[in-house]
C-alpha cells in the first residue's frame, strides 16, 4: 500500500491511499484523521496494524478521490490541492531527521574520493593512510550484518534537524546564503513513529534527497555534521510493503528544460549495502532520545553515487532534481531555490 499526505487549501491536511492512478481521501470518512500519525495512534488504540486499519478505512464507501498525477503536478501553497512528505507531525518539534551513510559500495567511493588529496606532480595519487570513510566502511563490510539477536558494527550516523527542514514533491531545496552549490543524495528514507510503549515501529520507505552540502565536506570530513544542516526532501509516496531488498532508482537534474546530470542506474536496498537494515534501525534505536513516545523519525540510508566529485558545475536556482524508481512509488522532483541573503552575512549577538 502506498499512502500520502496531501492539502486541500481552505480546507487543511488529509491523509490519502494511492490506488490505480487515483487518491483515496482516507480523512473524508474521518475528519479527525488528518495526519498519517491520527491513523497510528488509532490503529493502535484499536490494537491493529497500522496497515489493516488504514485498509479498512480506504476501502470504505462512497470517498472522494483525486487524481494522482494533478497532485504530483501542483506547487505547495497554491489554489489547488497539493502534496506534503508522507510522513510528519502537527508538531515539528516530535520530529527527528537523521541519516546513515558509508552505506553503500558506490557512496563509498564517492566519499573516499572526496576526503584524498589530489595528485601529485607526476599526476599519480600520492601514497597516503586509508582514510577515515574507508575504514568506515570496511567496518561495516567486516560487521555491518551481524546474526539476528547480535548488534553489529555502527554506521556512520549524522542529524540533518527536527521537521522543519522536511519538504515534499516540487517544494524548494535551498542554498544557503553563506555557501555557493548544493549536493543532492537520492536514497530511501526510512518512516517511523515511537508508540506510547517506547517501541519504534516503521511504517515503511519513502524516495528521499538528503540535500547536503559536499563542497563544504570535502574541505575537511570533520565538517560532515554542518555540511548535513539543510533543507531534504521526501516522498512523494509512503510505501508500506517494501521489503528493503534491492530496488533501482535514478537522479537527474535539468536546467531550463535541459538534462545537466543523470546518474544512470543507481541501486539501493540491503542487498547493496554492507549494513543490514536491521543494524542501522539497532543503532539509531538504541538511545533512549530516540524512543520517546509519539515522535516521529524520518531516517535517510545512504546513497551509492553523488554527483559532486565528477560535476564541473554547480547548481542554481530552479534547477529541477527528479529522483525515480518506478516499482516503488511516483517521482520525487523537487526546485532549488536560493537562500536569504542575510545569512551570508556574519550572525551577531544582542545583550539580553
Amino acid at each position: 500500500m502506498n499512502v500520502v499526505q496531501f492539502e486541500i487549501p481552505g480546507q487543511g491536511r488529509r491523509v490519502g491511499v494511492v490506488d490505480s492512478g487515483q487518491i483515496v481521501d482516507v480523512t473524508a470518512g474521518d475528519a479527525e484523521l488528518r495526519f498519517v500519525v491520527d491513523i497510528f495512534s488509532a490503529a493502535q488504540k484499536a490494537g491493529r496494524s497500522f496497515g489493516g486499519f488504514l485498509g479498512d478505512l480506504a476501502a470504505k464507501d462512497a470517498l472522494r478521490s483525486f487524481d494522482l498525477d494533478e497532485l504530483l503536478m501542483a506547487r505547495p501553497g497554491r489554489e489547488k490541492p497539493f502534496l506534503h512528505p508522507p510522513l510528519d507531525h502537527p508538531d515539528p518539534h516530535r520530529v527527528l531527521v537523521s541519516g546513515t551513510g558509508l552505506t553503500h559500495t558506490g557512496g563509498m567511493k564517492s566519499r573516499d574520493q572526496m576526503h584524498k588529496d589530489g595528485d601529485d606532480e607526476d599526476g599519480e595519487k600520492a601514497a597516503e593512510p586509508q582514510t577515515d570513510s574507508a575504514r568506515m566502511f570496511a567496518m561495516g563490510l567486516a560487521g555491518g550484518k551481524p546474526a539476528v539477536g547480535q548488534r553489529g558494527a555502527g554506521p556512520e550516523w549524522f542529524y540533518k534537524d527536527n521537521g522543519s527542514v522536511l519538504r515534499g514533491p516540487n517544494d524548494s531545496l535551498v542554498i544557503p546564503g553563506f555557501t555557493d552549490d548544493g549536493g543532492e543524495e537520492p536514497e530511501l528514507a526510512g518512516l517511523y513513529i515511537i508508540g506510547k510503549d517506547g517501541q519504534p515501529y516503521r511504517l515503511g520507505f519513502a524516495l528521499g534527497n538528503e540535500w547536503s552540502d559536499h563542497a563544504v565536506e570535502r574541505v575537511n570530513y570533520l565538517y560532515l555534521a554542518p555540511s548535513k544542516l539543510r533543507t531534504c526532501a521526501i516522498g512523494p509516496e509512503l510505501n508500506t510493503d517494501f521489503a528493503f531488498d534491492t530496488l533501482d532508482l535514478s537522479c537527474s537534474v535539468s536546467r531550463n528544460g535541459e538534462t545537466i546530470y543523470d546518474s544512470g542506474p543507481l541501486l539501493s536496498g540491503e542487498e547493496n549495502m554492507c549494513h543490514s537494515l536491521a543494524n542501522c534501525e539497532d543503532h539509531h534505536f538504541k538511545y533512549a532520545q530516540h524512543r520517546r513516545p509519539g515522535d516521529v523519525h524520518v531516517h535517510f540510508f545512504g546513497t551509492s553515487k553523488l554527483s559532486h566529485s565528477t560535476r564541473d558545475w554547480k547548481y542554481q536556482p530552479g534547477d529541477e532534481i527528479r529522483i525515480e524508481a518506478p516499482t516503488f512509488s511516483s517521482p520525487l522532483v523537487n526546485v532549488v531555490a536560493a537562500g536569504d541573503d542575510a545569512s551570508a552575512a556574519p550572525v551577531t549577538m544582542r545583550p539580553a
